[in-house]
C-alpha cells in the first residue's frame, strides 16, 4: 500500500493517541507545538508533510489551495442538488474540507478512504486551514471513537445535509464494497505513481470506473503516462487538469467525453499511445505490493520496447513526421525507429501512425479525425499494431 507520511511524526502522534493524550484540546495544542517544526508550512498557510520516501503530500505553493483548484473546482462546480464524492487517500482532510467550503450543493455525502489511523489522528492536531476542516476533524474523531482510540469528541457534529463516512483500509479492498454508479466525483490523491503504483493500476482504475456516475469526473494531480494509459484502458476519456504549483497540470477523466473540456497535449497523447512509457501498471489480483507492481511494469516495458512499442528513449515518438533530424539526438531517434522497422521518420509508415493527430489526413487513409484524446490514442495504437502485424507477415 502507499507509503505514509514521515514515520517519526506518525509514531509520535500514535503514541499520544494510544495514551489518551488526544482526548484533550489543550494536549493536542501542546503536541502540535512540540512537533510543528517537522511540518511544511505552505504558502497559503496550510501545513503538509513529506512521505517516508521524501515526497511532499501537497505542493508547497499551497496545500489547501491545491485542493480547491485541482480537485473541487474542476469536478463539482455548478452542482446544486445532492452531491456524492469519493475522497481517496483523504489524508489530512484538505480535499473534503475544500469541497465543503466551496460547493453549492444542497446535500453532501463524502466517503473518505484513508489507510493510516495515524494520519487521521495527525489531522486532529494540525491547525485547520478553513472552518470546514473542523467538520472533517469531527468525522475522524467519530471514527477513532468507534475504534476505541478516543474517549470523547471535541469537534461539533456536521451541519444538517452533510454526511462524512470514514473508511480506514486499503482502497483496493474498500472500493469494491461501494455502490456502483454512485459518485459525482472521485478525488484520487495518493502519492505519485512512482511511490504508490497500486492505486494507479488498470485494475484499480477499473474499480473507480464502476462506482462513478456516467457524467461524473475523476480528478488527480498527476500527469504520469502510465496512469493516463490505465484510465484509457479502463474506459475513461482523459484531459488536462489545472496547472497549480507544479510544472504540468493534473488529469481529469470521465466516462462521458462531453465532460472533458481540454484534451491532452499532442506530445502526451503520442507518448501514451506509441511508447513503452505508456505501458500502465497492472495488479491483476488487486493485492500486490508496490515493488512487485513496478517490477511487473518494468518487465513488460522491456519486452515491448522495439517490438510492440517504440522506445521512449529521447522521446522518440515525438519525432515521427520530422524531416530534419540532426546531431546525437537525431542519430538515436533514427536508431530507435529503425529497430522498430521505420526507416524514414517522415516516410509513409510514420505518417500512417500519426495521421490521427493531424487536422487533415496525411497518409491517404481517409479516416475521420478523432474527436478527443482517447480516440486519438487508441487510433494511433491500433495503427502501430497494424505495422507490427505487417512486419510479422513479411
Amino acid at each position: 500500500m502507499a507509503l505514509t507520511p514521515r514515520g517519526d511524526v506518525l509514531r509520535t502522534v500514535m503514541d499520544h493517541l494510544e495514551g489518551g493524550a488526544l482526548d484533550s484540546v489543550n494536549r493536542r495544542r501542546e503536541l502540535w507545538r512540540s512537533i510543528s517544526d517537522k511540518f511544511i508550512r505552505t504558502d497559503d498557510g496550510s501545513y503538509t508533510l513529506k512521505s517516508e520516501a521524501g515526497e511532499a503530500m501537497h505542493t508547497r505553493v499551497g496545500a489547501m489551495t491545491e485542493a480547491i483548484e485541482k480537485f473541487v473546482k474542476p469536478t463539482v462546480s455548478g452542482i446544486r442538488g445532492d452531491l456524492r464524492v469519493l475522497d481517496l487517500c483523504s489524508g489530512l482532510g484538505y480535499n473534503t474540507a475544500a469541497l465543503l467550503e466551496f460547493t453549492e450543493a444542497s446535500s453532501i455525502t463524502v466517503d473518505m478512504v484513508e489507510i493510516s489511523v495515524a494520519t487521521m489522528a495527525t489531522a486532529l492536531i494540525v491547525p485547520s486551514p478553513n472552518p470546514a476542516h473542523k467538520i472533517v476533524k469531527a468525522a475522524y474523531e467519530d471514527f477513532l471513537l468507534s475504534e476505541g482510540l478516543l474517549s470523547l469528541i471535541t469537534s461539533p457534529p456536521p451541519p444538517r445535509g452533510i454526511e462524512l463516512r470514514v473508511h480506514c483500509g486499503d482502497a483496493r479492498a474498500v472500493v469494491p464494497g461501494l455502490d456502483e454508479g454512485y459518485y459525482d466525483a472521485v478525488f484520487l490523491d495518493a502519492f505519485s505513481p512512482g511511490v504508490a503504483p497500486e492505486l494507479y493500476t488498470v485494475e484499480f482504475i477499473s474499480l473507480l470506473a464502476g462506482v462513478l456516475k456516467e457524467g461524473g469526473i475523476l480528478a488527480t494531480y498527476t500527469s504520469a503516462a502510465p496512469m493516463r494509459s490505465a484510465l484509457i484502458e479502463a474506459g475513461f476519456h482523459v484531459g488536462q487538469g489545472p496547472v497549480f504549483g507544479r510544472k504540468s497540470g493534473g488529469t481529469l477523466a470521465s466516462l462521458d467525453p462531453g465532460m472533458i473540456r481540454e484534451p491532452l497535449d499532442w506530445r502526451d497523447e503520442r507518448m501514451i499511445a506509441l511508447s513503452d512509457a505508456g505501458i500502465p501498471y497492472r495488479d491483476p489480483e488487486l493485492s500486490a505490493d508496490a515493488i512487485e507492481i513496478m517490477e511487473r511494469r518494468r518487465a513488460e516495458r522491456m519486452s515491448a520496447r522495439g517490438v510492440t512499442r517504440i522506445s521512449s528513449a529521447v522521446k522518440t515518438p515525438l519525432y515521427l513526421g520530422s524531416e530534419r533530424l540532426e546531431g546525437g539526438t537525431g542519430r538515436r531517434v533514427r536508431r530507435n525507429l529503425t529497430r522498430f522497422g521505420i526507416d524514414d521518420p517522415s516516410g509513409p509508415e510514420a505518417l500512417y501512425i500519426i495521421c490521427p493527430q493531424m487536422e487533415e489526413c496525411v497518409c491517404g487513409c481517409g479516416e475521420y479525425r478523432p474527436g478527443n484524446s482517447r480516440e486519438g490514442i487508441l487510433s494511433m495504437r491500433r495503427r502501430l499494431m497494424d505495422l507490427v502485424n505487417l512486419r510479422h507477415l513479411a
